[in-house]
């Protein structure tokens, strides 16, 4: 896929080495440099060790002129923060990405996972997309504002922060929460701009951009169950392993109920005007229409695709289960982990009564073991909103940007409830195919979309910034 992008003014990829071939665009030559060398520091979490990744950009940001800070919250993870000053006449803009990554299973990629190889046009790695390849075009941005002062003299309207953080896969308390609390001085903005959205290909073209304006919260709640034990050579009704898969097969077949909130209405009622398939367009129409019984038809039709319906309701997910100790002896205990994204504003223990009445045995019990932060929506009415709106249609008319509601939580709703309004965006145009590989296998990004992507990043620093 091709895109009509503005050309920008890049330097040599010097000091920063690649493997990767010569583009003719010098500035995706640069950002395909950094994000290679940001893949190649394994930062899995757990244990993170983003310590690595921090120093990259500090190295990288002060040999630039840019000021920064590198602080340690605990052993080898990092908090990381760079500025340029502007004319003050704005408040500042934030721009934010984590360094940690989640896992691999190295065996199951077609390639080593922190090779940061280059095939077939596409740069593959664990964190390519998350978040490393934001992070590579949020510190692009933050070089080319930098390179601008220096070539014309014109100060920012306002100053641009970056900020990358640890421990956003495993919870923030190294990552977003120690930031807050030591150094919220230094990361106050009016703006942010995070991962959390998308730039969905549907077909074969980039179809819309979705700006993560609120997100579902995270909750981890443990099932029990409890029966009597005894040898396995008598086996009774009571097993507590029987009770609780019975429990968890009750759950899963359990739907929360349709819950519409104004972001997801806007996010249907903007894609039933673009969405290729007539059958989804029609349902997205319905679902945003208002009407009782026209919503009703739609939920029916979007319930069939798993990623429409977990922005239309609660979402319940079974992750772990454990339970015995030795196979011929009954456990008198046994449980499983469900993960459970709420809607804003949505209580877990609504959630948790209803689980408990679908499974309607005294004998399982629920409890929260962890939960998210629950968060403000940021406007859509905002100079940021339109900022990305602007900056998305200079690139490629055709894309249509909604406000979405995601169902993966983000350092954003901290900030969030912190006060300060976060978007998110991941810039590339990805197919859903490439967007499952995130958190999977042979996680990749194209260099066209990464090339959308840093010119994305910066256009809206642009726009926020008239630099």
């Amino acid at each position: 896929m091709t895109w009509a992008l503005a050309r920008l003014e890049a330097a040599p990829v010097n000091p920063m080495t690649t493997d990767a071939p010569k583009s003719t665009d010098p500035l995706i030559d640069e950002t395909v440099a950094h994000l290679q060398a940001l893949v190649r520091l394994d930062t899995s979490n757990p244990p993170g060790r983003e310590m690595a990744v921090a120093r990259y950009l500090d190295t990288v940001l002060r040999e630039a002129g840019v000021e920064t800070w590198l602080d340690e919250p605990a052993p080898e993870r990092a908090a990381f923060i760079a500025r340029i000053r502007g004319d003050g006449s704005q408040r500042p803009l934030l721009l934010m990405a984590h360094m940690d990554v989640v896992g691999v299973e190295a065996a199951k990629w077609s390639v080593p996972p922190f090779g940061a190889e280059i095939r077939d046009g596409y740069l593959y790695g664990r964190g390519a997309i998350d978040d490393k390849g934001m992070l590579a075009c949020n510190l692009m941005a933050m070089l080319l504002v930098r390179r601008a002062i220096v070539a014309t003299g014109t100060l920012p309207t306002r100053d641009v922060i970056l900020l990358a953080t640890s421990d956003e896969e495993t919870g923030g308390i190294f990552g977003i929460d120690w930031v807050l609390e030591h150094r919220r001085d230094l990361v106050e903005a009016e703006y942010a701009l995070n991962e959390g959205g998308r730039v969905r290909v549907v077909d074969g073209r980039a179809l819309y951009a979705a700006v993560q304006c609120a997100e579902k919260v995270p909750h981890n709640v443990i099932v029990t169950a409890r029966g009597p034990g005894g040898h396995a050579a008598v086996p009774h009704g009571g097993n507590a392993i029987t009770r609780l898969t019975t429990a968890i097969a009750r759950i899963t077949a359990h739907e929360e109920p349709l819950a519409l909130g104004a972001v997801t209405r806007q996010f249907f009622d903007a894609l039933s005007h673009v969405w290729p398939d007539a059958t989804l367009r029609r349902a997205m129409a319905d679902v945003a229409s208002g009407d009782p019984a026209r919503v009703a038809t739609g939920e029916r039709t979007l319930s069939g695709t798993p990623s429409m319906n977990a922005v239309l309701r609660n979402g319940i997910s079974p992750t772990l289960i454990s339970g015995g100790t030795r196979s011929n002896v009954i456990p008198t205990e046994a449980e499983a982990t469900l993960n459970i994204r709420t809607l804003p504003g949505d209580s877990i223990e609504d959630v948790i009564e209803r689980m408990r009445a679908v499974v309607g045995d005294p004998n399982v019990s629920f409890r929260v073991r962890a939960s998210g932060d629950d968060a403000p929506e940021s406007p859509i009415d905002s100079p940021m909103y339109r900022a990305i709106v602007e900056s998305v249609a200079a690139l490629d008319g055709r894309i249509r940007t909604v406000p979405y509601l995601s169902t993966g939580a983000t350092d954003s709703a901290t900030l969030r409830k912190a006060g300060i309004p976060c978007y998110g965006i991941l810039p590339f145009p990805l197919t859903q195919e490439d967007e499952d590989r995130m958190h999977g296998h042979d996680e990749r990004v194209s260099l066209d979309a990464l090339g959308f992507g840093v010119r994305l990043v910066h256009g809206i620093v642009q726009r926020m910034t008239r630099v």
